[in-house]
């Protein structure tokens, strides 16, 4: 078993979260787990990605090969389309639909999305929608987590065990937020893969 994952998005959207959720779930399980650094983190709104390599034989190395990755999980719909190079054959595109126009060039939406839907593996959600519907706007990208769950080989209430150990020390709401923002991601995907 192995998933190979490129997270992508902008500095600011919480991809730190997800990847530490990730590995706990991962730890829980008793699965080796590599990251690569994660680049653009000094600059707000700059970009951000990072290989996470999960298995439970020994990974090797911490850089995804182009051609190799499982699944891209991108908080921002032009950051998935940055990494397809490294998708395989039979990998998964989950990405918000909302973007993150923090330059001046953005390409225009319709465009993305085309791009992204000639892949025939995607799913394409408004988290940030879905996150302001359960009253947790700032949980968004906990919802692309539950969106992406699905294609990750971790049980899902490992995810629910890492949101309580990430989350613990903000109380109780943000947990039980975060629990309701994965719920609805992967009751997302489960209708629309």
């Amino acid at each position: 078993m192995k998933t190979d994952i490129i997270l992508a998005g902008v500095g600011g959207q919480g991809i730190l979260s997800i990847a530490a959720t990730i590995g706990m779930a991962a730890t829980k399980n008793n699965l080796h787990m590599k990251q690569a650094e994660v680049h653009g983190m000094s600059q707000r709104g700059g970009e951000v990605q990072s290989h996470m390599r999960i298995s439970d034989n020994e990974i090797a190395s911490d850089l995804i090969p182009e051609g190799f990755a499982d699944l891209i999980l991108s908080v921002e719909p032009m950051e998935s389309l940055r990494y397809l190079p490294f998708l395989n054959k039979d990998g998964w595109i989950v990405t918000n639909s909302t973007p993150y126009v923090n330059i001046p060039d953005y390409p225009e939406m319709d465009k993305v999305i085309n791009e992204i839907e000639k892949h025939p593996k995607h799913i394409l959600i408004d988290a940030d929608r879905i996150a302001k519907d359960i009253g947790s706007p700032k949980s968004s990208n906990i919802v692309m987590l539950g969106a992406a769950s699905p294609f990750i080989n971790i049980p899902f209430d490992d995810f629910i065990e890492g949101i309580k150990m990430i989350f613990g020390k903000k109380g109780e709401k943000v947990v039980n937020d975060n629990i309701t923002a994965l719920n609805a991601g992967r009751n997302f995907t489960e209708k629309n893969k």
